[in-house]
């Protein structure tokens, strides 16, 4: 055989060779993540359901809480209107506050640290 016939043969089995490993690792990918797709799958129904059921939660509280009138009434007070106003706001704010506390920890006061 001559030396370009043998290096084309030595090419055709190198590709061979790694193109049949690729496809191996490729199987055994695939095969590791089938073994793994049940429990994943079992993990996030668990965790929709979670969610589910705090944002039911959530609705039941914020559905239940007393709230003003939409429109004033002939005998409602302006000032009385602005003070609930006032309190939702405050109320909102405690809220908006309570949330990235729990997920980054304590917040901190603007300014240098």
């Amino acid at each position: 055989m001559s030396a370009p016939q043998s290096l084309l043969k030595a090419a055709v089995n190198r590709l061979a060779a790694r193109l049949g490993s690729g496809l191996a690792e490729a199987a055994a990918g695939l095969a590791m993540l089938a073994q793994d797709a049940p429990a994943r799958v079992q993990q996030e129904l668990n965790l929709f359901w979670e969610e589910v059921a705090m944002e039911a939660e959530r609705i039941e509280n914020d559905g239940s809480a007393p709230t003003s009138p939409a429109r004033p009434g002939p005998t409602d007070d302006p000032q009385e209107r602005i003070d609930a106003l006032r309190v939702k706001v405050a109320e909102l704010a405690r809220r908006l506050d309570r949330g990235p506390a729990v997920a980054d920890g304590p917040s901190r006061p603007p300014g240098p640290a």
